[in-house]
């Protein structure tokens, strides 16, 4: 991965990671780091970035409209409700990625993420506390200086994982964070750093 930021052909700095295709660069661009407070989408990027263990997310982003029709719009309730005849559905779909402890991570996900929604009234209020309800705001100027993981992370590792949810280890978490934009992780050369950091 290259240290710094790149220039692409629209003339647009960004972080080196996104150039390598244009769905990688419709993320980085329209999603990567901007702050979710929608119980389903987080609970969407939750799923996908647990099945993305051991995988690239660029196969993940190919596959994810997919998943979106397969796991019924990610609608957290009628996940957990899967049974036997759903989790077989989905072990013999070729549009995700079909291995079975990540998808039957994902149902036990969705009903650890209903039992959050009753603690702390929201999945976004569950998950959001980690960083008091406020993005971390970061300032790197390499992608050598980004971490893997924190102690925030950590934190919501060992958390998560006591509350039932599985594939929530804490360079899974951090991803998420940065996904979901706990944690703004563009370069501060990149043309999105300061966009995203607007909308804190």
């Amino acid at each position: 991965m290259p240290a710094r930021a790149a220039r692409a052909p629209d003339g647009r700095t960004r972080c080196a990671w996104c150039l390598g295709s244009e769905a990688y660069v419709a993320y980085h661009d329209e999603e990567w780091g901007v702050p979710v407070h929608d119980d389903r989408t987080l609970f969407e990027l939750l799923i996908l970035e647990g099945a993305q263990a051991g995988l690239s997310w660029s196969t993940i982003l190919h596959k994810r409209a997919h998943y979106r029709r397969a796991f019924d719009g990610f609608d957290i309730e009628r996940v957990a409700r899967y049974g036997a005849r759903e989790r077989a559905a989905l072990l013999a779909d070729a549009g995700i990625v079909r291995n079975r402890l990540k998808i039957e991570a994902a149902v036990a996900n969705a009903r650890a993420a209903l039992a959050m929604r009753e603690r702390y009234g929201s999945l976004d209020a569950c998950l959001w506390r980690f960083v008091d309800g406020r993005p971390v705001r970061n300032r790197w100027r390499r992608a050598s200086q980004v971490p893997a993981r924190t102690p925030v992370s950590d934190s919501m590792s060992k958390d998560l994982a006591a509350a039932g949810f599985r594939f929530v280890g804490s360079t899974i978490c951090y991803a998420f964070m940065q996904a979901v934009g706990m944690a703004n992780d563009h370069l501060v050369s990149c043309f999105r750093h300061a966009a995203v950091a607007s909308l804190e």
